[in-house]
This record gives C-alpha cells, structure tokens and sequence, in this order.
C-alpha cells in the first residue's frame, strides 16, 4: 500500500500540473475552433524528442529537451503564421502538420529496434514513471506559463500553447494532452459562470479516479485516465446542460 502511495502521488501531482495549464489554453482552443491544434504541437514537440535521440543525445538531457521544445515553437509560429494567411483552412492546415510530423515520427523510429516502445510512450505517456524529483521543474514552468497566459493572452497565445504542450506531452503523452486541454472545455462551453473550477474540478476527479481505477485492476494508466476523464465530462454534459424550452 505504501509503496503503491509512492508511486501515486507524484504521478496525480503532475496530472493536476497538467491540467493547471491546460485548462484555460483548452477554452481558448475551442472558442478559436482549432481543437486539433495541440495533437499537431504535441506530435512535433514528440519529433523533436524523437529527433534529438536519433542523434545520439541523452533521452532525458537538455539537449533533447532543447530539440523538443524548439520544434514546438518553430511549429506553433508556423501554424501562427497560416492562421493570419489562411485562417479559414487553419483546421485543415493544422491536420496537415499532424500527419506530418507523425509519419516523420514513424520514419525516424523505423531503424530504432526500441521505436515501438518510443511510439508507444509518446502516445501513452509514462505518468506512472513521474518521480517526485521533476515536479518543483514543472510547477515551475507551470507556474511561469500560466502568469505569462494571463498577462499576455492572445498575443503569445501560440507560444505559450507550444510551451505548455512541450511540457506535459513527455510525461503524460500526446492522448492524455489531448484529453486534458478538450474534454473539461468542451463539457462545461455551456456555462456562463466558474467554468475555469469546473473544469479544473473534472481535471482532478478524472485523473484521481483513473489512477485509482489503474491501481486496482492493472491495466494502462495513460488510457484509463482518458477513458474516465471523457467518462466524467460526458457525465457532467449530461447532467447540467441547459434545458431546452418546450
């Protein structure tokens, strides 16, 4: 039991580190109506990992770290750029860069004889592998992305996103992100008032629960939390949304 408490409060700490950020950049994704945006970041941030390890770099080093986060924000400048140039196929665009960077992905990964594996946890993440030593790092970086959201908003919004998106792809991988940044937004766009506690109050649940259900019956954590995130933001639909007057 003990040994299991170990494992679960840092991988539940970054999960709500996760969504601290992700929240408000999710609402801010659908009122744009580019909700595949951070697939598309999260999966050239994942090329930049991918990349840098092809070169020989530490998984885990700053040089890694580097590749990643320079090839997110070289994409999300990129997908800045189209949006002003082309904004009513940014979707479509956005889809485009997905595809792209995934089959590099596949490519790079194809003489890698651990590639599965390295897909695999960039899809999936590793949440259960978070130790307690990386979270003062990402509450850091979680704290200095949400001050830097509230200040500049729109202008860096992109940024920010790529940031954000950098961060929390490599320890809960590329679905959960997905998750996380859509599913509380999308549940609560009918309220008008304390949406943000909301959603973060479904972030929380979701992640609690889905490791809780993960302990118990030994299947995948990655997946089981999305599954029970999306299970509770339905739920939560479902249960307050507005009536329609008859």
């Amino acid at each position: 039991m003990i040994q299991d408490l170990a494992v679960f409060w840092p991988a539940l700490a970054v999960g709500l580190l996760v969504a601290a950020t992700h929240v408000p950049l999710g609402i801010q994704v659908l009122n744009r109506g580019i909700v595949f945006i951070d697939l598309a970041v999260a999966q050239i941030a994942g090329l930049g990992v991918i990349l840098g390890d092809a070169l020989g770099f530490e998984h885990h080093g700053a040089a890694v770290q580097a590749f990643a986060f320079g090839s997110a924000i070289a994409g999300a400048l990129l997908l800045n750029l189209t949006e002003r140039l082309w904004p009513q196929v940014q979707e479509a665009v956005i889809g485009v860069v997905f595809i792209l960077a995934a089959n590099a992905a596949l490519l790079l990964l194809a003489a890698n004889p651990h590639g599965a594996e390295h897909l695999k946890d960039l899809l999936a993440g590793q949440v259960l592998w978070v130790t307690p030593g990386v979270l003062p790092a990402v509450a850091l970086a979680s704290a200095a992305i949400l001050a830097a959201w509230w200040w500049l908003r729109e202008r860096f919004f992109y940024v920010l996103f790529a940031c954000a998106v950098t961060v929390s792809v490599q320890l809960v991988g590329i679905y959960l992100v997905f998750a996380t940044l859509i599913v509380p937004a999308l549940a609560t766009r009918h309220l008008a008032r304390a949406r943000v506690p909301v959603c973060y109050a479904i972030s929380a649940l979701g992640y609690g629960v889905g490791l809780s259900l993960s302990a118990l019956s030994d299947l995948p954590t990655g997946p089981l939390i999305v599954c029970t995130l999306s299970a509770l933001g339905i739920l939560f639909f479902l249960t307050f949304r507005p009536r329609i007057p008859t």
